[in-house]
């Protein structure tokens, strides 16, 4: 079980970066009528992107943090500090695995270190959760507004698919670990 937990929490960990580091937070949406689409418009973290026809890619970092939204600053924050704690969490899980085989006479530090293994990899699930799931709150409620303009309309992007699997990825590994 130990193991399963190191591989679930690695792979969370993993799925936390990508999730940072996509630009497919926001993805534009046609509908309508639309039949011909040349563009795609990726709206992420860090940057914004244009495809053209799947041809061509442009990306385009956001020129200044100051002109972020709030919401925006505040994920990226976040996630700079969940993709950092699921790092910290997966290397005390390593350590803790490898001190649980080595070692069987002090079970009690054993379950000391994987406890805190468990409850990072905890945290860091639920760190991960709030933008994920806020960004997709706000782009599903912004969808159905009849307020918002037809070509600012955006659906779900990969991003936050991988950032929901991360999410359960690493929470079920910290639950794992904190069973022991």
């Amino acid at each position: 079980l130990q193991v399963t937990s190191l591989i679930f929490g690695g792979v969370g960990m993993v799925g936390t970066l990508a999730a940072t580091v996509m630009p497919q937070w926001r993805v534009s949406a046609y509908f309508d009528g639309n039949i011909v689409v040349f563009e795609t418009i990726w709206e992420g973290l860090w940057m914004d992107c244009i495809s053209q026809l799947g041809i061509r890619l442009q990306c385009k970092f956001y020129d200044s943090v100051l002109a972020l939204p709030p919401p925006l600053e505040a994920f990226r924050a976040l996630m700079c500090i969940a993709v950092i704690l699921s790092i910290i969490s997966f290397l005390m899980a390593i350590v803790g695995v490898k001190y649980t085989h080595r070692t069987k006479e002090d079970p009690q530090d054993i379950s000391i270190f994987i406890l805190a293994a468990g409850v990072a990899f905890l945290l860091t699930g639920i760190l991960v959760l709030i933008p994920v799931s806020w960004t997709g709150g706000s782009i599903i409620r912004d969808f159905y507004d009849p307020q918002v303009p037809m070509p600012l309309k955006r659906e779900l992007g990969a991003a936050l698919y991988v950032g929901w699997l991360s999410t359960a990825l690493l929470i079920t590994a910290g639950a794992m670990y904190c069973s022991f």
